[in-house]
C-alpha cells in the first residue's frame, strides 16, 4: 500500500489515525522518479553479468549432479540394488 509522504506528518506513525493512500497518479510519478535514479547497466556489463550467472548455475548443476550420483551409488551399495 502506497502512503502519501507529503505534509508535516510524513514519516511519523500516528496513534489510531488511519493512513491516507496516495492517488494512482502520485504513485506513478514516484515510481518514475525512483526509476530515474537507477544506474542502468551498459550492454557490456549486462553480457558480463549474464555470463557470470550462467557459469555459476552450470557449476552448481554439476555439483548437485555429482552429489546426487554419489549418494545414489551409496544407497544402491548399502541397500543392494541390481
Amino acid at each position: 500500500m502506497a502512503i502519501d509522504t507529503r505534509g508535516e506528518t510524513a514519516g511519523k506513525p500516528s496513534g489510531g489515525e488511519k493512513k491516507k493512500r496516495t492517488s494512482p497518479a502520485l504513485f506513478y510519478r514516484q515510481v518514475v522518479t525512483e526509476l530515474r535514479k537507477v544506474i542502468w547497466p551498459t550492454r557490456k556489463d549486462l553480457i558480463t553479468y549474464t555470463t557470470v550467472v550462467l557459469v555459476f548455475v552450470l557449476i552448481m548443476v554439476a555439483v548437485v549432479y555429482g552429489f546426487d550420483s554419489a549418494l545414489g551409488w551409496v544407497v544402491l551399495k548399502v541397500f543392494g540394488g541390481s
